[in-house]
């Protein structure tokens, strides 16, 4: 992959096919040898995102984020770097990296010029073409006028912990909102697929409906999109989403954004560790903004 097109930052634990390559416990740490090119670093939280070959044993050859236990090796290394470590493999499926060492340098500068721009607070969504659960045309700048939750995910996704929760957590925001008929007007929620080719229309509303209580009027308010896979890449980028598939798994990041009424971010939220109570406050606040 091009450094131009990959992220800059991942939550903790998010990979899910990791977990299913790595199966089992082991009793003591495996160590395996990575080779790869450094996509992006987060110092805060001691993780870099690395574009790597296969790692025979463990790993087939793409691009994810691990953990690093070298507090040399982080803040030596920079994104474009081309670089080979240990990859340490404990039980529970838990695993990092020991021992970077930098092999050359030289793609610095590419990968700067790079960069994409992940949209912050204050900066306006893009208006990016969608297709909902019923097979209906809808525009991201459509939805300008209303405060807008919106998440990725993938309807096949196996793990509990990752999509499923986000929709039970977005469930439980909806059924929230749903007591206010004033906040209910002024917001919507929108679940966009990162699986566009298997998530058509009609497997998003068969999902959608499993957690909306079987109530399909409710997808007036929060609806099930998919978009092209050329627009899902950039659209997943500027807010803050790195995914790769293998196997028909889909192992991405997770991110949840508040979008407010004049069509600009307000507030994200990492992984899915947030309280829905302070998700549905923000609605609130940024519904009443208007």
């Amino acid at each position: 992959m091009s450094v131009s097109k990959e992220r800059k930052h991942f939550s903790k634990g998010w990979i899910v096919l990791a977990a299913l390559i790595l199966g089992g416990c082991q009793s003591s740490p495996k160590h395996y040898q990575l080779v790869g090119t450094v996509m992006s670093k987060s110092v805060e939280d001691a993780e870099i995102v690395v574009d790597h070959k296969d790692i025979p044993g463990f790993m087939a050859a793409m691009t994810m984020p691990y953990a690093v236990r070298d507090a040399a090796g982080l803040q030596n290394v920079q994104p474009g770097d081309r670089i080979t470590a240990d990859v340490v493999v404990q039980a529970s499926n838990r695993y990092w990296l020991e021992h970077i060492v930098i092999t050359d340098s030289s793609g610095r500068a590419a990968a700067a010029a790079n960069a994409p721009h992940e949209l912050q607070a204050g900066d306006p969504v893009p208006s990016v073409p969608f297709v909902n659960q019923d097979g209906k045309a809808l525009l991201l700048t459509d939805l300008k006028g209303k405060a807008v939750l919106l998440t990725f995910f993938y309807t096949r996704c196996p793990n509990p912990d990752f999509c499923p929760r986000i929709s039970g957590q977005f469930a439980a925001i909806e059924n929230e909102l749903a007591k206010s008929p004033a906040d209910y007007a002024g917001t919507r929620l929108l679940s966009i697929t990162l699986d566009p080719t298997y998530d058509t229309p009609a497997v998003l509303r068969k999902y959608g409906l499993a957690y909306l209580n079987n109530n399909a009027a409710a997808f007036e308010h929060w609806e099930f999109v998919a978009t092209s896979p050329n627009d899902l890449r950039p659209l997943a980028t500027v807010f803050g989403l790195e995914y790769s598939e293998q196997d028909n798994q889909i192992a991405h990041s997770m991110n949840t954004i508040l979008v407010g009424p004049d069509g600009k971010v307000v507030k994200t939220w990492p992984g899915n560790d947030w309280k829905t109570s302070d998700v549905v406050a923000a609605l609130r606040q940024a519904e009443v903004s208007r």
